[in-house]
């Protein structure tokens, strides 16, 4: 038996996480993310999972049966600056527009974690996100709408309204918050079997290719 804990309480990474097919319980990181300052994104994006994990398996009494944490952090990042949640309206508003009609890079660092037989595998996804060219009045209805607030770089690229993407290149789950193809090779790598319903998978990236998909059609 294994047990599957992942390491948020958020409804998009909840959301994502089921299209793995595992059963799981999702468990709140109650971590200061302010700590963790390394200045290289892809690096502190796993820093930051580590710290989640961390603080998850500090809280584990000791298991009988294999516990896989699963713990993710993303960031957005921008003339190399981390964009991340924004503070308030301003903060958001200035995040909108630096990107507006530009690239930038969306990465999710993550950590698998066996508690019981110590072993850890990290790793992080990163895509090219080009954003169209949203209005000043696009931006101040979005922000309105209270989106905004909970989202690195202030944005959901699934926003059914605001749709702010113009291009992806990468994983459209990674740009969501969770890099679920990405997982699918990695717990293959950390010996867990395949349950994932990879037509559900490939149907959530509404259309978007993804490379790592096509690596899973061989299995």
């Amino acid at each position: 038996m294994i047990q599957f804990l992942l390491a948020s309480q958020s409804p998009r990474r909840r959301e994502l996480f089921g299209l793995l097919g595992y059963p799981f319980t999702s468990m709140a990181a109650d971590a200061d993310e302010a700590a963790v300052t390394t200045p290289d994104p892809a690096v502190n994006v796993v820093d930051t999972a580590v710290l989640k994990a961390t603080i998850i398996a500090a809280h584990l009494p000791r298991p009988d049966h294999r516990q896989i944490i699963l713990a993710a952090d993303t960031t957005v990042a921008l003339d190399d600056a981390m964009l991340n949640k924004p503070a308030d309206a301003t903060d958001a508003r200035r995040m909108l527009m630096a990107m507006r009609s530009r690239s930038h890079e969306v990465l999710t660092g993550y950590i698998l974690w066996d508690v019981l037989s110590g072993e850890k595998r990290t790793g992080v996804s990163t895509a090219v996100v080009t954003m169209r060219p949203y209005s000043d009045q696009e931006i101040n209805h979005y922000i309105a709408s209270g989106d905004s607030m909970d989202k690195a770089g202030a944005y959901a690229i699934q926003h059914p309204e605001f749709q702010p993407v113009a291009r992806l290149d990468g994983c459209y789950l990674n740009v969501m918050g969770l890099p679920v193809c990405d997982l699918i090779l990695a717990l293959k790598q950390f010996g867990v079997p395949i349950q994932a319903d990879l037509t559900a998978v490939h149907e959530a990236h509404q259309n978007y290719p993804c490379p790592t998909f096509n690596q899973l059609a061989r299995f």
